[in-house]
């Protein structure tokens, strides 16, 4: 696993797309996040970083963006992906949003 280079931190993007998020850098998917809304909660079923960038902060990177998404729309959060539980569990900056 290679850590992640600070330029590449600045050419990631966050993108909304269909029942999920998409972890873009320079274009190419590296992580994603299934998701759904109902009720003003956005459940988060899944998150996961492709092999070749694990290891380099890709899923903390993305479920940032999820969460900022989640906040500007005023949705609740249900995270029934471990890994997203964790990451909420670990930041109480973020328990504001939990169901």
């Amino acid at each position: 696993m290679t850590a992640l280079q600070a330029d590449e931190y600045d050419r990631l993007s966050v993108t909304a797309d269909a029942g999920r998020f998409l972890l873009q850098l320079d274009g190419d998917t590296v992580g994603w996040a299934v998701t759904s809304v109902a009720d003003g909660v956005l459940t988060i079923a899944h998150v996961e970083t492709a092999l070749r960038h694990r290891g380099k902060d890709f899923a903390a990177r993305l479920m940032h963006g999820v969460l900022d998404a989640a906040r500007a729309q005023s949705l609740r959060v249900r995270p029934r992906c471990g890994y997203a539980a964790d990451y909420m569990r670990h930041r109480p900056a973020t328990h504001d949003l939990l169901t």
